[in-house]
Parts: structure tokens; C-alpha cells; sequence
């Protein structure tokens, strides 16, 4: 992706915050909060009596196994998902306190599948995400916020293309683009780079550790453990619906958890010429 770091660093200087465009939190302020959050789905508990929070400027890693509760999460703190017990606040309130458009102002949710029932362009896909400032002083700047969305993903090129004829890789970053022209405080991405290639991939998180610097809050949910420990300034851990451990990615990511987690062997050690921690599985010679 090109040009990443001028469009991103720019985005708050687009337009002026007004009282229908809530003013960004302070870095480390809490943005969102989730407490004693508990999900059943039928007679399975999926999430069981989480605490979790993140705030404004910087990024956490969710990981854990499959069917660890990542996914459940994220569309709990994203309102998507009905808890059974246990509350999550946005920017303060509760999710029910927040209008759909209020709360679409505060969060942005990238989810994992990226479908469109109908063949509108790329562009047309990116613009939905100012949908929620209609009407505001923040809509002058859409067509701004769209160019820029577009040419920080690298997807400038395909904005005439219809959505359906992209392929997986393309949707992804047409969708991530999306999330980011809806410009808010606080994000929400599962499994961003599920469907991409190493080069896309490391653009994707740089782009969001640069939505991080500039003051949001990054929430990500990530199966690569080496990612997590590049990336995230803090790690949450989940295993069978509960936190195993939550903190700094080198307090974090130690064998002995990753082992016990994972239930297979997990090697951490410091790269020999960076220092920068690694995190990958115990395999024998073939």
C-alpha cells in the first residue's frame, strides 16, 4: 500500500469536530469497556465472566485457539451480539444509551467475511462508511476521506470495479478501507489479514498502528502470534471463553502459556539481529 502514512496522519485535520461530531478522547482515555461479559449461544457458554477494556492510542491483540471466543467478543463490544450478563460501556454509556448513527460515529467494525448483495462499485463500498455523518458538518469531507481510505488500503485502482468481481485479498482491503473513511475513535477488526499476502498484510497493520498514534482506540483480532507481539502495545488471550492472561506482548507471549493454550509446543525467543520478539511453533526436522 502506498502513501499510508500522509493519508493517515492527516485524517483528523480534515474537518473540525462540532457537537453532531464527537470530539476525539484523550490518549488513554478508556474507550470502550466490557465487565463480567458473559455470551451463550443456545446451552454454550462462549464467553464467561470477561473484563476487558481498551483506550485511545493503543492497539490489542486478540488471540487465543479456535473456538476461543475472539469473534464473540469483538461483536459484544461491537453490540452485535446480545450479552447474557455482564455490561459494555462506549465512551462511558452503555451500547442501549447510543443511537445506531451515534454509536457508527464512535466505532467502526471490520468483520470477518466481506459480502455485498448487490453490485456496487468499490468506491460505492467505501463510501458507506460516511453513511453515518449524514447531515453532519463531517459530510463536506467524504469525498476527502474516501480518496484517502482508498489510496492507503492500495485499492485507488479498483474503484470502478464492482464489489463481487474483486477477489478475496481485494475485499478485504476494500472493506478495510471502508472502516477507515468512517473515521472514528475506536476500532474493531476480526481478522484483518485473514485473506491477504505478506506485503498487504504488514501495510494493514501498519495502518492500523498509525490510526493508533493518531489516537484511536485499535482493537484486532489476530491468529499470527508473531503479529501480535510486532504490533499490539497489549495482548489478551483468550481460551475457552475467558481471559488467560492480558498485558504487554513480552509479558504476555512466554512459552509456557502459549504451550498450555495452544496445546502444542510454542518457541519465543528474540530475533538474532533486531532483538524483536518471535513467536512461532515447535516443529521437528522433516
Amino acid at each position: 500500500m502506498t502513501g499510508t502514512t500522509r493519508h493517515s496522519t492527516s485524517w483528523r485535520s480534515l474537518f473540525a469536530r462540532t457537537p453532531d461530531v464527537p470530539a476525539r478522547p484523550t490518549p488513554g482515555t478508556v474507550t470502550l469497556r466490557a465487565t463480567g461479559l458473559t455470551v451463550r449461544r443456545g446451552t454454550r457458554t462462549v464467553l464467561a465472566d470477561v473484563d476487558f477494556q481498551v483506550t485511545a492510542g493503543e492497539i490489542v491483540a486478540l488471540v487465543g485457539p479456535n473456538g476461543a471466543g475472539k469473534s464473540s467478543l469483538l461483536a459484544a463490544l461491537a453490540g452485535e451480539l446480545e450479552p447474557s450478563a455482564g455490561t459494555v460501556k462506549l465512551e462511558g454509556h452503555a451500547l442501549t444509551h447510543w443511537s445506531p448513527a451515534d454509536m457508527a460515529r464512535r466505532r467502526a467494525v471490520l468483520p470477518q467475511s466481506h459480502t455485498v448483495g448487490f453490485p456496487f462499485t468499490a468506491r460505492e463500498v467505501v463510501a458507506m462508511g460516511r453513511s453515518p455523518w449524514l447531515h453532519t458538518p463531517a459530510a463536506d469531507n467524504d469525498d476527502a476521506l474516501v480518496d484517502a481510505a482508498l489510496a492507503a488500503t492500495d485499492v485507488t485502482h479498483l474503484a470502478t470495479r464492482a464489489f463481487p468481481s474483486l477477489s478475496g485479498g481485494e475485499r478485504a482491503r476494500v472493506a478495510l478501507a471502508r472502516v477507515l473513511a468512517q473515521d472514528t475513535a475506536t476500532v474493531l477488526l476480526d481478522e484483518p489479514t485473514a485473506a491477504l499476502d505478506i506485503g498487504h498484510q504488514e501495510a494493514v497493520l501498519k495502518l492500523a498502528a498509525e490510526r493508533a498514534t493518531d489516537g484511536a482506540a485499535v482493537v484486532v483480532v489476530v491468529h499470527d502470534l508473531g503479529v501480535a507481539a510486532a504490533y499490539a502495545d497489549r495482548v489478551t488471550v483468550l481460551a475457552d471463553g475467558r481471559v488467560a492472561a492480558d498485558g504487554p506482548p513480552r509479558t504476555v507471549l512466554t512459552r509456557e502459556l502459549l504451550t498450555d493454550v495452544y496445546r502444542h509446543p510454542v518457541d519465543v525467543f528474540d530475533h538474532p539481529a533486531t532483538g524483536a520478539q518471535l513467536v512461532l511453533p515447535e516443529r521437528g526436522r522433516h
